[in-house]
């Protein structure tokens, strides 16, 4: 699986927050898709850390809901 190409001027993080805000925008993770932490580590090729301040500034936004001992899910749309 290619690891996307990273702009050497931009925090990792945010370009990774960009791609999956897009994924939610576009449909590809529908409400209530699990965002595994494991496997942005896996897709994405970075620390545990770097996944943390994805989600955290996802979650932020309203964008994903976290439930301790389940995970992030995309949140459901907004009425």
């Amino acid at each position: 699986m290619p690891v996307m190409e990273y702009d050497p001027t931009r925090p990792k993080w945010e370009q990774i927050a960009a791609l999956i805000r897009q994924r939610i925008a576009t449909g590809e993770y529908p409400p209530n898709h699990l965002i595994s932490e494991v496997r942005m580590e896996q897709e994405f090729d970075v620390a545990r850390g770097t996944v943390r301040k994805v989600t955290a500034a996802l979650r932020a936004e309203g964008l994903i809901v976290t439930t301790p001992g389940m995970g992030s899910f995309v949140a459901p749309p907004k009425a």
